[in-house]
């Protein structure tokens, strides 16, 4: 499972390496694959390597003498080393020939123009703004030379960025490629620092699973990993039993999304949909059924337990009776998404374990009384709160969603920024109802949902380029469906086990 870690969770995890005598194994390990990475990525000139005084500067200095076995040159700026194994490897940097100049934003200067590659070993996840004047001076010439055109490879985290926060500070460095070790960082996930670090490598050393497992915030599961959790139909499987779903949303001059959120659910598999509505709203989909009440809430209220459906979503577009109709089905006790005008402050207390939540920042920022910015500066401190206020499970959207559920937080994968676009959301609505009507629990609905959702998006953008509608987004849902459950497979075997032509 790939983790990811904050740099109090690595450093945890070095502790237990260092007290097994491992630790220096384990930098030996990192700096070779920076310099693998280095070598394949930017494999022409001098590669200049930048060695801070701390574990990081360890790295480099490693990386530095397997690049010189590969036949480069290599040249070595460094802080004092303050760490013992980063004085270690200094030493035996030295002693295969390596020569070792001191760090100033002058030397880099004067080294940076011949470059083939700079290798960022400054400052790690460790760090805590502000910088200090000199190394800010240094973060400035290395940004310098990376807008002239001298690509650079950060070590763990580009110098500057602090490891768990999505925003960047002042001065922070910049990086093509970031080669990261154990797990990824939230700062390689979210943001404005995530576009800072440029392509992300996670560095596959030989560190137990389970001390990893231990530290982490959170996982990221892979397409294998979620295709596990994926419903399985029978082959004599019918309408009645592959969910029915409502969909409760649509206000007038909101009609689409529940329409929207209608086609998500029976492109994903929902045996029955039908939308519940106080407007009328689009037939999008023959297939979809329609019910415009006169009056909604007393239309709910009014169905006999026998006739409730597998699962719904509500909220999409519904307007401001939203919480209140909200309120009443969950009484219910039905697997629910919730969306849109029901993510209100006031429901929070009325949700059950069967609940899926599906806010955006900006909704997140009213669930929890915070600002927006305090929600996308920190997107797994925010899901962690909303799952403790709501319960059920919690996907906080976003590129990358996070899940957060009993169980801990999952990172969703893929996407693409073509997906920002209206109706996106409503259309997941559906998709993540119609995985509870077929039997899912929350988590997994949320976790599975989310990344199908995005691989739908991935395979629209191959299609449509950059500009998505949501609708484009559905029609590859099935398609998405059959990447994730060849995924799981070995991959000559179809999912229905045909092998592929």
């Amino acid at each position: 499972m790939p983790w990811v870690l904050d740099g109090a969770g690595a450093r945890a995890v070095d502790e237990r390496l260092e007290a097994a005598g491992l630790l220096d194994l384990t930098m030996e390990e990192a700096g070779r694959a920076v310099a693998d990475a280095a070598h394949a990525a930017f494999p022409h000139g001098a590669a200049l390597l930048l060695a801070g005084g701390g574990a990081n500067g360890g790295d480099a200095f490693v990386a530095a003498r397997h690049l010189l076995t590969l036949g480069r040159e290599v040249q070595v700026l460094a802080l004092p080393s303050r760490h013992p194994l980063t004085r270690l490897n200094r030493r035996r940097w030295r002693a295969v020939g390596g020569v070792t100049r001191a760090l100033g934003e002058a030397a880099l200067k004067r080294a940076a123009p011949g470059a083939g590659v700079i290798v960022d070993g400054l400052l790690g996840t460790g760090f805590r703004p502000p910088l200090r004047p000199a190394l800010a001076g240094v973060l400035a010439a290395l940004n310098g030379a990376r807008e002239r055109g001298v690509p650079v490879l950060a070590v763990d985290l580009p110098s500057g960025l602090t490891d768990s926060l999505a925003t960047v500070p002042d001065g922070a460095a910049g990086a093509d490629l970031t080669v990261t070790f154990m797990g990824l960082k939230p700062a390689l996930l979210f943001g404005a620092a995530a576009a800072r670090a440029g392509q992300v490598q996670l560095a596959p050393l030989r560190v137990p699973g389970d001390w990893v497992a231990a530290q982490a915030l959170a996982a990221q599961p892979t397409d294998a990993q979620v295709a596990a959790r994926l419903p399985v139909r029978g082959a004599d499987a019918h309408k009645g039993v592959a969910g029915r779903v409502w969909i409760v949303g649509g206000h007038p001059g909101t009609v689409g999304a529940a329409g929207l959120a209608g086609v998500g659910a029976l492109r994903a598999g929902a045996g029955l949909v039908t939308v519940h509505s106080a407007a009328e709203v689009p037939l999008l989909m023959p297939e979809l059924m329609v019910h415009r009440h006169a009056d909604l809430r007393s239309a709910l209220l009014g169905t006999p337990v026998s006739g409730r459906p597998d699962a719904l979503a509500i909220g999409m577009g519904l307007g401001p009776d939203a919480a209140a109709l909200a309120r009443e089905v969950l009484a219910w006790g039905v697997p629910t998404v919730l969306d849109a005008d029901a993510l209100q402050p006031e429901l929070a207390g009325c949700g059950h374990d069967r609940c899926v939540w599906t806010p955006h920042p900006g909704e997140a920022a009213r669930l929890l009384g915070c600002a927006a910015a305090d929600v996308t500066r920190a997107p797994l401190a925010a899901a962690r709160a909303l799952h403790a206020r709501l319960g059920g499970a919690v996907v906080l959207k976003g590129g990358p969603s996070v899940v957060a559920h009993a169980g801990g937080l999952s990172v969703s994968r893929g996407g693409h920024p073509g997906m920002a676009s209206g109706g996106m959301g409503d259309t997941l609505s559906g998709v993540l109802a119609a995985l509870l009507g077929q039997g899912l629990g929350a988590a997994d609905a949320a976790v599975v949902g989310v990344r199908l959702h995005a691989r739908a998006g991935e395979r629209a953008a191959a299609r449509h380029g950059y500009g998505l509608s949501a609708s484009d987004v559905a029609q590859e849902l099935g398609g998405a469906w059959r990447d994730l459950d060849a995924a799981g497979l070995p991959p000559h075997m179809h999912p229905r086990g045909v092998k592929f032509p």
